[in-house]
């Protein structure tokens, strides 16, 4: 173990001494918070929250440490770290009782739950209730410190704090952050606060070993225990620890006993189930403890009793300011969604007249070599994208060989740590393009999407949107099976908070490609295995002369790509298929059976998507067709068809037609099989006529 972690303890000087009567002031504040939030239950408990009684030792040990060009990720009992960097009360109540100038989140999200971006703090992105999944947004951050550092960016030698409780160190995506943070080298403290409960489970039932034992399987994380009740050991502890990230740039890994005095939250009640243990956590008191040691240091108890007195006449003055503080503007409840881009027209050369064709993966792979040449705070890892192989579709090839490992490089199989980080690097400046290896293998990385990305804009009230590339292969064709096939649109699409894009040729992959990396939200980018190199029958159109470096296309804007001749509509024997990724072929192909008859809509953005464009082809039309690859039942194109049934019914002269994959748990592997699932050109053609029939 590092020198670092081997000095002996220091004697108590002066500055020291002055360091626990702040930590005493701190410490006398929560307790008289707690005690205050029950004695008036009819107003904080509305709400519910937890309180850091028992833990403020080591919470305020580590919180001052933190300097303004830190980065923390506090957990939801953390509430004396947020006091210790200089928070008021008062804030902390605002949110308590969700009010408008809550500075976290407007009255959006639970108490101790900060996203904090103030001059002369440390950043808190915003987190989920942090019950272990914030390692890895929190592992991101460090790692997108330690990339900005090693491309000369960033020199400020700044650390991240994550804090989270012993029990939810259990979780696999502590584990993907931990390996990580050994494998990269990166600068975190990890201060895990054990006060051996879970909610109603003991760490006996949960575990067969702690959090330090547990760390030893890490080769390279640094540990050590303190004692998390006593303010002078975490203090040393914690000073130890933030020393040797700073200095050495590598996780370190801080175990800290403590009591549980409050309630696990203000909805599960101590005196429920707690009985004797309560009684013994008590002997471990931390504000007794320090009291004891100042008084030993010879600070006088007359002036700890006055620190104490003004402590809880602060504290019962900000609550009473904090209960009469404004409410939020309901009408303001759905601002913030997402961030405004500033991709809002096409722009640039679509075919250049110099210009060649390209496939389409060749398309993504140009658009993001553009990117990674133009912006050095730009990223590119996944599986397998790294040198040696350059994407398993060949998507990265020379990527790595061009800019770095450092830049573009293999992840181990981490979906979690691929899409969760992107929350991390996105907070401290790194634009980061990911990639998930195939659609079935993203479900992993789910938690991470709904929880750490999506809600990150409109729960912080836009301090944090999370910009955010995340490529993902998708889509069957020739006997790719059960785990290599699968359409995944309809569930990301009922992910609020993200947006979902599906390009179906070059052209709209490069300039699609370019608009999701400049958008400042995250974007799940759809590409079909089967139109990358334009090799399944039919989809020779996919192939496209390449569009030039500025070309850019705006997401949610919808593409004709075939028009109904006016002959045809004025006698009212078209119809309209709204469609997307290779429904564009099917379509396109059945069309040929019905000249002049069919409009079809490419909408390549399915969120947003382009409703205004589809409306009004429907209504033009009169008859409309949704066609998806996806099992239609519950699908995002049934719920499309609904709306237009909906919102065109006086302009419909037949029912909205739908075709999909059967309603199957999975794609078979054998080709014959997989053909009887999907759609095609043909089952296409036979829903046309019925409709035209109409």
């Amino acid at each position: 173990m590092d020198t670092l972690l081997n000095k002996t303890k220091e004697a108590v000087d002066k500055d020291f001494l002055e360091i626990g009567l702040d930590a005493y002031r701190l410490m006398c504040t929560t307790k008289r918070m707690a005690e205050l939030y029950d004695e008036y239950k009819e107003v904080c408990s509305k709400y519910v929250h937890s309180t850091s009684r028992g833990h403020e030792a080591i919470q305020l040990a580590a919180g001052l440490q933190l300097k303004p060009i830190d980065f923390a990720s506090p957990y939801y009992r953390d509430e004396s770290i947020l006091l210790a960097i200089g928070l008021e009360p008062y804030e902390l109540m605002l949110q308590l009782m969700a009010k408008r100038d809550d500075p976290f989140s407007g009255g959006r999200s639970y108490y101790g739950h900060p996203s904090l971006k103030r001059k002369g703090f440390p950043t808190i992105p915003h987190q989920s209730s942090a019950t272990g999944m914030q390692t890895i947004p929190a592992t991101g951050m460090a790692h997108g410190i330690s990339y900005l550092e090693s491309q000369g960016l960033l020199q400020d030698k700044s650390v991240v704090l994550c804090s989270l409780g012993d029990g939810s160190v259990t979780e696999g995506e502590v584990a993907e952050a931990f390996q990580m943070a050994v494998l990269k080298k990166l600068p975190i403290v990890y201060l895990i606060q054990d006060n051996n409960w879970g909610i109603s489970a003991t760490g006996k039932e949960m575990r067969t070993m702690d959090a330090y034992e547990y760390a030893a399987g890490f080769k390279g994380l640094e540990r050590i225990r303190v004692n998390g009740s006593d303010f002078v050991d975490s203090y040393r502890g914690m000073k130890r620890a933030f020393e040797f990230a700073r200095a050495h740039r590598s996780p370190i890994l801080v175990h800290a006993k403590c009591p549980l005095l409050g309630h696990h939250t203000s909805g599960v009640r101590k005196e429920w189930y707690r009985g004797d243990d309560l009684t013994v956590h008590q002997q471990d008191d931390p504000i007794i403890k320090l009291e004891k040691f100042l008084v030993q240091q010879n600070c006088p108890q007359k002036k700890l009793d006055a620190i104490k007195s003004d402590a809880e006449k602060k504290v019962l003055s900000d609550y009473k300011k904090a209960v009469e503080a404004p409410d939020p503007d309901v009408h303001d409840f759905d601002s913030h969604e997402f961030a405004a881009t500033e991709i809002v027209e096409e722009k640039g050369e679509r075919s250049p007249s110099s210009g060649e064709k390209v496939v389409m993966v060749d398309a993504a792979l140009h658009a993001v070599d553009e990117i990674l040449r133009k912006h050095p705070e730009a990223m590119f890892y996944g599986q397998d994208v790294g040198g040696r192989l350059g994407g398993v579709f060949r998507e990265a090839a020379t990527l790595a060989q061009k800019y770095g490992e450092n830049r573009v490089f293999n992840t181990p199989i981490q979906e979690a740590y691929i899409v969760g980080s992107t929350a991390g690097m996105s907070a401290v400046g790194v634009k980061p393009i990911v990639e998930i290896q195939f659609a079935d293998y993203i479900w992993p990385g789910i938690n991470q999407l709904v929880e750490e990305l999506s809600k990150s804009c409109y729960l912080s009230k836009g301090k944090f949107p999370v910009q955010a590339l995340i490529r993902v292969p998708i889509g069957a064709y020739g006997g790719g099976g059960p785990y290599h096939s699968g359409s995944i649109e309809s569930t990301l699409l009922n992910i609020r908070g993200i947006k979902v894009v599906y390009p179906s040729n070059a052209a709209d992959m490069k300039g699609l490609l370019k608009a999701s990396f400049y958008d400042p939200n995250p974007v799940v980018l759809l590409e079909h295995k089967g139109l990358y190199w334009s090799k399944v029958p039919g989809t020779l159109d996919a192939k496209t002369i390449e569009p030039d470096e500025n070309y850019i296309i705006p997401l949610g804007k919808a593409s004709i790509v075939l028009q109904a001749s006016p002959e045809k509509i004025e006698a009212g024997a078209s119809a309209v298929v709204i469609t997307y990724g290779m429904g564009v072929y099917w379509a396109k192909e059945a069309s040929k059976k019905f000249e002049g008859q069919i409009e079809i809509i490419d909408l390549r953005t399915l969120n947003p998507y382009d409703w205004q464009t589809v409306k009004a082809s429907v209504e033009k039309h009169s008859r409309a067709f949704v066609l998806t690859e996806e099992p239609l039942l519950n699908s995002f194109a049934e719920s499309l068809a609904g709306r237009i049934s909906k919102e065109c019914f006086q302009h419909l002269d037949a029912p909205v037609m739908t075709l999909g994959a059967a309603n199957l748990p999975a794609v078979p592997l054998n080709v014959g099989l997989e053909k009887m699932m999907l759609p095609s050109a043909g089952k296409v053609e036979a829903e046309l006529r019925k409709l035209l029939e109409f």
